[in-house]
């Protein structure tokens, strides 16, 4: 038995059903989604463990991580804020928003704040072209989306986030 059934047979066993045997495959992303959902990213031995369970090469697991941003090959911090930057979001300011938010953190694309709270990332096409600049917060199992985003009202976003960290007793390490 692999680790991610040790870890989650109840829940394995739940997708798995859903899935006849010969398409098994089509489990690949809600595996990934519980083998992310408790340290926040997809580690090798999940991949290995996904690719057993739906015959698929870890090479094909591995694609599908890299391809979504819903999913993560690396840990980050506790709260991922994903800036879209696709062309209509650039042309509606996105670049510059991104450029003055990785300021007011102090840190770059792809780095996480001292304190463990916050990773910054760069993504593609978040479906809201329209009301850009915006972002997405991944973490604490939700996704919530900000739309026509200043940095000022961006921070007041992350510092309620700190707040709630901080009120649930579990800040970042």
């Amino acid at each position: 038995m692999n680790e991610l059934q040790k870890r989650y047979p109840e829940d394995v066993a739940a997708i798995l059903k859903k899935y006849p045997p010969e398409f098994r495959r089509s489990a690949i992303m809600p595996l990934l989604y519980l083998a992310q959902r408790q340290d926040g990213h997809v580690s090798g031995r999940s991949v290995t463990d996904i690719a057993e369970l739906t015959g698929l090469s870890t090479t094909d697991v591995t694609s599908v991580v890299g391809f979504y941003t819903l999913f993560h090959a690396e840990a980050g911090g506790r709260y991922r804020i994903q800036v879209c930057t696709d062309l209509p979001c650039a042309l509606r300011g996105a670049d510059d928003f991104l450029a003055l938010l990785q300021k007011e953190l102090g840190i770059s694309v792809g780095e996480t704040t001292p304190d463990g709270m916050f990773t910054i990332e760069e993504v593609k096409c978040l479906a809201a072209c329209h009301r850009a600049p915006m972002f997405q917060v991944q973490g604490d199992g939700d996704i919530t989306y900000h739309e026509h985003q200043t940095v000022e009202s961006a921070m007041q976003v992350l510092k309620g986030l700190r707040q709630q960290a901080q009120k649930s007793g579990k800040e970042a390490a």
